[in-house]
């Protein structure tokens, strides 16, 4: 359906990261993995389902051995849809554009999470080399024809124009921002502010999750560069060309997640869980799963979860808290500092409150499979997501989509994305110790009855709105600018 909405357009889309990565195992054989990222997640069924191209930074040590002279090769493994086209980096641009500029420099200005943002003058001009070397690569997959090129995130927020200023005239480009876009002072820190916006402005349309960081991007060009900014239209007009600001919040392939959530090797994985963890029969399990970074509450939980426990001492030895936090750009300082702050936070916690015979808190700082972490959801009685600022949170709805029983309580920052979907969750103020243990309380306490009431309403919106629904609101926000009489009944 999506191939066929594209009205002769070849779909190419633009990330840094890829959705596979090949890589070789302690034997020498390449082994092709699928990283764990939200971007992925929600991209790879659009493009599976449209056919086109994808665009992204070859990382994996094998990459090289398994495509063809331009860097392509045919994805999923199993049943090739779609083509992956890989642009090779150096260390030093990887180094400056990845790490420095859009990890050390825009990800914390955008999270506002009290980490000092860097923002390094060789950072900035590797990043301006590096989105150029991107830009030649959609030039060359388009070959001169019409495409609909779909860019993602803030690691190419100069991409758009360049792509204009060499001569993509004829493609019609969307840009999704997939984390939060920060009020207009926050961002007066960054220091080349008027060449990245107007880069932005390249775009026919620029997708936010929510209203609000769309206001706060209009608000961010009416203060720094000379544009129109029509806020009843929501677009903005600059040198002629009309950029759209939309909110469109990105979802998951529920019905993909809720079957695989009932398969054997799932059930088979909740066994090994139990096993491992030496789970004891009838605890009640807490769950959370991200990435080991400064933006996800890690240590504001374990301190909220410190705090239950010590205003509530009769459910000592009866509940356990799982907590994965998977390593992620752990050559950053902040990251590190992150580390060792969550590894200590939970080392005081099973000191002060753990026995022989009980473990509180289980810290797993590995990456795991995807059956293993659905698994990890079947098993958890509550699911905790206290991000201090979220663009969205797909780790929510997946969890959402695993309960098919109807049972579980989802515990969600009020800062994400998520939560303006899904008001059934136990909604916390991820910087509250005293909100954090007052909502596990109320999740161990809550009725079945009331749990299944709760879950169904987040279910029914979830699978409603899903990731195609998502990506097909995208491309037909985008083509309506060039096919009036577009058919809106999908």
């Amino acid at each position: 359906m999506v191939s066929q909405r594209l009205a002769g357009r070849k779909l190419i889309a633009v990330s840094n990261r890829e959705p596979f990565i090949h890589q070789y195992d302690k034997r020498g054989e390449v082994e092709c993995i699928r990283p764990a990222s939200g971007l992925a997640t929600a991209l790879h069924p659009i493009m599976c389902a449209s056919g086109g191209t994808w665009i992204a930074h070859g990382s994996g040590n094998a990459d090289p051995a398994v495509t063809d002279g331009q860097g392509r090769l045919q994805v999923p493994p199993e049943a090739a849809s779609y083509t992956l086209r890989r642009v090779w980096l150096t260390e030093e641009q990887e180094r400056g554009y990845y790490y420095g500029l859009a990890n050390e420099g825009l990800w914390p200005l955008c999270h506002v999470a009290f980490v000092r943002p860097v923002f390094r003058p060789a950072d900035w001009a590797i990043y301006k080399e590096v989105n150029e070397i991107f830009a030649r690569a959609v030039l060359e997959e388009a070959n001169g024809e019409p495409a609909l090129v779909f860019v993602h995130d803030y690691h190419f927020c100069l991409l758009p124009r360049i792509l204009r200023h060499m001569g993509g005239g004829n493609l019609l480009i969307a840009h999704f921002w997939h984390i939060p876009w920060p009020n207009r002072e926050v961002f007066r820190a960054f220091p080349w502010g008027e060449e990245l916006v107007d880069g932005l402005l390249g775009n026919d349309l620029m997708a936010f999750h929510i209203r609000y960081h769309c206001q706060n991007f209009r608000d961010t060009v009416d203060r720094v560069i000379e544009a129109r900014v029509d806020n009843d239209l929501s677009q903005i007009t600059r040198g002629g060309r009309v950029t759209l600001v939309r909110p469109i919040p990105i979802s998951i392939d529920f019905e993909e997640d809720s079957t695989l959530a009932q398969q054997p090797a799932v059930t088979a994985a909740m066994n090994r869980w139990r096993e491992r963890l030496k789970l004891p029969e009838g605890i009640r399990i807490g769950a959370a799963i991200e990435r080991l970074d400064y933006s996800k509450g890690i240590p504001q939980r374990l301190l909220g979860y410190g705090h239950f426990l010590e205003q509530h001492p009769e459910w000592h030895g009866r509940v356990t808290l799982i907590q994965v936090a998977a390593p992620s750009r752990s050559s950053l300082e902040a990251y590190q500092k992150e580390e060792r702050d969550v590894a200590e936070a939970a080392a005081r916690l099973n000191e002060r409150f753990g026995t022989d015979e009980w473990m509180p808190l289980h810290l797993l700082e590995c990456h795991h499979l995807a059956v293993d972490m659905m698994a990890l959801h079947r098993l958890a009685d509550f699911f905790m997501v206290n991000s201090l600022h979220d663009g969205m949170n797909l780790v929510a709805k997946e969890f959402i989509a695993s309960r098919a029983e109807g049972k579980g309580v989802l515990i969600l920052s009020r800062f994400t994305g998520a939560f303006r979907e899904l008001p059934e969750a136990l909604g916390i103020n991820p910087f509250s110790v005293e909100d954090i243990a007052s909502a596990i309380h109320t999740a161990l306490e809550l009725s079945a009855a009331e749990q299944v009431r709760r879950m169904k309403q987040m279910r029914d919106h979830v699978a409603f709105h899903n990731v195609y629904r998502w990506g097909w609101k995208v491309l037909a926000t985008l083509l309506r600018l060039d096919i009036p009489a577009l058919d809106e009944s999908d």
